[in-house]
Order: C-alpha cells, then sequence, then structure tokens
C-alpha cells in the first residue's frame, strides 16, 4: 500500500468512525465494512467488544470466525498502514460506549501454536487436539474475581468430548506478540477500559496444511460462545451500570438476512410435502374388510398417495441452502439438523413399501428400548382391557365432532385473529389428524362422547396451537416442526388428554400397544404375528388391534407411534424436574430445544407466544398439573381419567 493510499483510507475511517459514533450514541445497530478487509458489527450499546487482527505472515484461517458470533466485535486487517486507523476507530466505540456504562471491556482473540510442536511433527496423521486457552490479564486486584470466574467459564469448554486447558497469565500486554495493543495501556485506563487478551490453541485447522476441519470449527465456535458470553455477563454485572437479567441477553438479537433466506427456503422444502399424509394408507377401511375376508391370516395390501415432488429435485435444493452464511452458532445447529432430517423423511418416501423404509424410520424417530419396552408391557398386563365407565355417553360422528371441534378453534381465534385453522372432514385418512395447521377428520369416525375433550385438546390444545404459535414468529421452523419434535410434541398432547380428565386405562393400552407392536416390527415379526399378540395375549378388540398394527406397518415399517408413551414418560420426568411448561408451546419443538428457545428470547430473537390452550385456565386442569409436578407416574395418569 502506497503513502497516499493509507492515507485515503484514514480519511475513509474518519467518516465511518463519525458515522458508527453517530448511530451508538442513538443505540442503533452497526455493521459497517473496513477498509482495506474487516468488519465491525455491534448489536447495540454494549460493554464489551471483541477484537482480531488478522496477521500479515499468514491466512490464520477460520480465526477469524471466533469473534463473529458475538453481537460486537470488529476484525480488520493488522498491516501496519491500518494500525492507526483501527486504533482511532476502537477508541471512538470505547469512549462512546464506557460513558453509557461506566467502565467497558475490551477482549482480543488470536490463535498460538506454543506447546504444539507434537501437531506439526505428526502432522502426516494428525489428531484432535486438547482445546488450549491462554488468557492474558493485567496485575489488578479489582479484576482477579473477574479472571478467575472467565478462565473457569473457558475450562468448562468441551470439543468433541475433550475438555479445556485453560492457562491465566498476569501481563502488561494483552496482545498477540508481535503486534502492539489496539489501545495503549495509558489510553484505556484513560477510558475506563479493561483490556484482555485471548490466546486459542488452533485445533480448528490442520497444524502444517492450514485446511479447516469445518466441523470442529462449528463446536469451537459454539462452546466459544457460551464461555465469552457467560465471562462479558459477569463483566457487565460486577463492573459496569448495566444489570443484565440473563447471560444470553447479551447475545445477538440483530439476525443478519441471511438467517432467514435460510429458514425460508428450509421451510419451503419442508412444506412440499406432508409426510404423515403420504405415509398414510388410502385405503385403511377397505384394507380392514380384506383382512377379515382372509380370517386375519394374510396381511392387507396398503396404497398411498402419489409423490408430489421430484425427491432428487427436492434433494438438491435442501443442500444447495446455503448455511454456511449463517454466523450464529446456535440458529446454524438448529437449521442443519432439521436439514439432514428432512434429507432422511425424503429418502423414506422413496422407500415406501421397501425393506429401507424400516431403517429410515429408526433414524428419525429411534427405536423401543427394553426399558420402554418393559414399560409398556407392564401397562398391558395390569390395566384392564374392558371398561364400562362411561360406556353409556354414546357417541359423536364425524360433523357432530367437527362442529366441536370449530367452537374450539374460535376460542383460539379471539386470542390469534390471524390463526385461520379449519376443520376438514376426508374419507382418506385413518384417523384424527392435524396438517398445515388444520384438523382432520375422518369421514367414518364415531369418538367417545367421554374423549371428546381429551381428543379436542390433543388436536387442537397441542398441535393446531404449537403449528399458529409457530406461525407468529419470524423462524418458520418452529410452525414446521425442528428436527426431532415429535416425541415432545406428542408427549405434550398425551398430557393434555390427562389435564383435562379424558386419559383412560383403555387409551393408555393402546399407547402400550403400539410400543409393543413397533418393537416386535423392528424384531422381525410379521404382520399377522403382532395383530395376534394384541388381538390374543393382550386382549383388544379386533378392529384396534388391526388399527395399531397398521399404524406401525404402513410403509414397510414406521416406529413413530412409538413415540407417544415415550414422550409423556420423558415429559413426566421434565416437569418433576421443574421443567417449564409454558416454553412448549412457542412451536413445534423437543425438550432438548427448551435452553435453545428461551435462549433467543432473552436475544429477542423471538416473541411471545400468542396462543396459550384454553384448558390451562380451568382449575381442574391446574390441579392435575400440580400433581404432575410433585412426581406421578404414567401408571397414576389414569386416576382422574374417564373412560
Amino acid at each position: 500500500m502506497t503513502p497516499a493510499q493509507a492515507t485515503k483510507e484514514s480519511i475513509a475511517n474518519d467518516r465511518l468512525i463519525r458515522a458508527v459514533c453517530t448511530r451508538l450514541g442513538e443505540n442503533k445497530r452497526v455493521r459497517r465494512k473496513l477498509p482495506v478487509w474487516g468488519r465491525l458489527h455491534i448489536d447495540r450499546q454494549l460493554p464489551f467488544l471483541c477484537v482480531y487482527r488478522r496477521p500479515i505472515v499468514s491466512t490464520d484461517n477460520g480465526t477469524d470466525r471466533l469473534v463473529t458470533t458475538e453481537a460486537s466485535y470488529v476484525f480488520a486487517s493488522a498491516l501496519k498502514e491500518q494500525r492507526s486507523a483501527l486504533t482511532g476507530l476502537v477508541s471512538e466505540v470505547v469512549r462512546t460506549l464506557a460513558a453509557e456504562f461506566g467502565a467497558f471491556l475490551l477482549l482480543e482473540l488470536w490463535s498460538g501454536d506454543e506447546g504444539d510442536v507434537e501437531d506439526v511433527a505428526n502432522a502426516a496423521a494428525p489428531q484432535l487436539a486438547v482445546p488450549r486457552f491462554r488468557l492474558f490479564a493485567p496485575r489488578d486486584d479489582e479484576l482477579d474475581s473477574f479472571v478467575e470466574k472467565f478462565g473457569e467459564s473457558l475450562s468448562r469448554i468441551k470439543v468433541s468430548k475433550l475438555a479445556a486447558e485453560v492457562e491465566v497469565v498476569r501481563s502488561t500486554r494483552c496482545s498477540p506478540p508481535e503486534l502492539a495493543p489496539v489501545l495503549p495501556p495509558a489510553a484505556a485506563r484513560q477510558l475506563r477500559c479493561t483490556t484482555l487478551g485471548l490466546q486459542i490453541r488452533p485445533i480448528y485447522r490442520h497444524p502444517e496444511t492450514d485446511d479447516l476441519y469445518p466441523v470442529i470449527l462449528r463446536e469451537v465456535r459454539r462452546e466459544l460462545t457460551r464461555g465469552l458470553r457467560l465471562s462479558f455477563y459477569e463483566f457487565a454485572r460486577t463492573h459496569t451500570t448495566q444489570q443484565p437479567k440473563h447471560f444470553h441477553a447479551l447475545g445477538r438479537r440483530a439476525v443478519v438476512k441471511a438467517v432467514w433466506e435460510v429458514d425460508r427456503q428450509i421451510a419451503e422444502v419442508s412444506d412440499a410435502f406432508d409426510f404423515l399424509l403420504q405415509v398414510t394408507p388410502v385405503n385403511a377401511e377397505k384394507a380392514w374388510h380384506q383382512f377379515r375376508r382372509h380370517r386375519l391370516e394374510r396381511a392387507p395390501v396398503f396404497r398411498y398417495r402419489p409423490l408430489p415432488v421430484d425427491p432428487v429435485v427436492l434433494k438438491r435444493t435442501l443442500y444447495a441452502i446455503p448455511l454456511e452464511r449463517v454466523e450464529d452458532p446456535t440458529l446454524w445447529s438448529l437449521f442443519r439438523n432439521k436439514q439432514d432430517e428432512l434429507d432422511r423423511k425424503i429418502t423414506m418416501l422413496v422407500d415406501i413399501n421397501t425393506h429401507n423404509f424400516v431403517h429410515g424410520s429408526l433414524q428419525v424417530f429411534g427405536g423401543v428400548n427394553d426399558e420402554l419396552r418393559a414399560m409398556a408391557i407392564d401397562l398391558l398386563t395390569n390395566l384392564p382391557s374392558r371398561t364400562r365407565v362411561g360406556a353409556k355417553k354414546g357417541r359423536l360422528d364425524a360433523k357432530a365432532f367437527a362442529e366441536r371441534a370449530q367452537t374450539e378453534l374460535d376460542c383460539l381465534r379471539l386470542q390469534m385473529p390471524d390463526c385461520t385453522a379449519r376443520v376438514r372432514i376426508r374419507d382418506d385418512i385413518v384417523s384424527t389428524m392435524v396438517s398445515g395447521g388444520s384438523l382432520l377428520v375422518r369421514k367414518s369416525a364415531r369418538i367417545a362422547a367421554g374423549r371428546v375433550a381429551a381428543v379436542l385438546q390433543h388436536e387442537i390444545g397441542t398441535h393446531v396451537l404449537t403449528y399458529w404459535n409457530g406461525r407468529a414468529q419470524p423462524l418458520r421452523q418452529l410452525y414446521s416442526g425442528l428436527a426431532g419434535y415429535e416425541a415432545t410434541q406428542e408427549g405434550l398432547a398425551v398430557l393434555a388428554e390427562y389435564l383435562v380428565g379424558g386419559l383412560s386405562a383403555r387409551r393408555l393400552r393402546t399407547l402400550a400397544a403400539r410400543v409393543l407392536a413397533v418393537r416386535r416390527m423392528i424384531d422381525g415379526a410379521s404382520f399377522v404375528e403382532t395383530f395376534r399378540e394384541l388381538d390374543r395375549t393382550y386382549e383388544f378388540d379386533q378392529e384396534t388391534a388391526f388399527s395399531v398394527t397398521m399404524r406401525v406397518y404402513r410403509g414397510g415399517g414406521l416406529t413413530k407411534d412409538a413415540i407417544y408413551l415415550r414422550g409423556v414418560i420423558q415429559l413426566l420426568d421434565y416437569l418433576k424436574r421443574g421443567g417449564d411448561l409454558d416454553s412448549l408451546f412457542v412451536g413445534k419443538l423437543a425438550l432438548d430445544h427448551v435452553p435453545i428457545m428461551k435462549e433467543l428470547q432473552w436475544r429477542r430473537v423471538l416473541r411471545a407466544a400468542p396462543l396459550r390452550p384454553t384448558y390451562l385456565d380451568a382449575p381442574e386442569s391446574a390441579e392435575r398439573l400440580e400433581r404432575v409436578r410433585a412426581g406421578l407416574t404414567v401408571f397414576e395418569l389414569i386416576k382422574d381419567g374417564r373412560s
């Protein structure tokens, strides 16, 4: 760079600095490209800034991405001609924000290979090294407690199950060895700025070729983000006038356009097909009559809807989605897991009526372990197979039930006028189900009057409600369903049946029968063998035994039906441990997603859910929920049930 070019760039920086400080003074987001190379991103007024300077003599592959997960960062070139410009920019940012908070934290990150000679020696066949951090901090009694907790946060980091090694170095120099500090110590003190340095062992790249290990880099970014955010929270709480309510409140709120574009594209792939409709036989009633004509001795032939999409084209679209543009590790992990699940489901649609279908089902929905099988057998053995409780209350046909369902949907619409859910009566489904946020009712359905409230809250109070709550969020994955959401969703739906007093012994036995049927199918039993066991050993009426068996053997072997009992067992344990029920209504998510949803709510990426189940306002439901939190078992759920 010539002196004339350097001067030109400095002038550009002067204009940039004025614009940046004006926006920060108004508490507005700043996202600017820097001259030569680099970017400044400050989400809002925050009491910290992460700094990275790219070395002149190496590419330092991947290290700049370690700061881009934070809500406030700058990365730039370490060129000598740019040092004064960067110092000027950082100084004014610190001056502006320190005036707001009374103090400020400047953290510079860089990669370091000290102690990694053995990695270079083994470069021909490298193994993942232990993550290592060296935290550089000045000697200052007032900082001792904060620095100690910073080190503890780093020590909790694990990469591929390898725990991090952390060394705290007390030094007046908190910058890379070959570079002068971004802010000279005297200037930092004058600006009430604490300067720390963090040297990171670059385990995310090949020690000799510098090629990235992308999976390791993502894991390092995710783990480091949590460690840094905890440390920023501690600094803000103890050294500034800001008192954040949670460490996630210091995370990124502003989401770049690339995130919403990726979210939209994944949702479009998900919306291109309805998985459950595609794997549901269209000839269920005819198949039952066919089975009876063959004296229950020959498995029926099920027929399915034609695929509305070309799987090859859909997969090509799915993997063309640029996930690498998503900087946020939390959102990236949600998108990547959903991408993988959609890939597996599309493959299952191709494999319908083949032996490969069940293998895909095991990957998506899991199987039945010995513990869950034992629970199912226990329920089938000890709960009565016949009961007359509620038998005289009669049944509702499809039309009458649809009218009751429409009344329930009208209640939801009072809470959320944009909810356009409808009730549709169809003859090509095997049971009541929800698709696209609307309720589908089988034309030949006859629902016991004592079960109507339970079915309504299972389907509308859970599945419809979480669909429309998901639609109200900016993140579309919450209505189409995050990866692995089904077990929690069905567990929540079964819990709703209990909370309205409609979970009977008969219903619980049916859920247990589904688990047993899935296990028998996985173990190699035929359709007829599984039907006989339900019919003869566990005394189900033949139509119910057929329905359970059909649901499990459809498509070539669908293990999804095991998630109902598994999901309610997991949910009972979650609530017993103090889990938050309201978080599960934000959209279609799994228990594992609850911390992520809370993080995104603290960061104000997600909004409050507009819909709340109507049954939760009933005193009887509140009392039952308290009993669940006290530690009810699955068996004890039926004490308040109805037949």
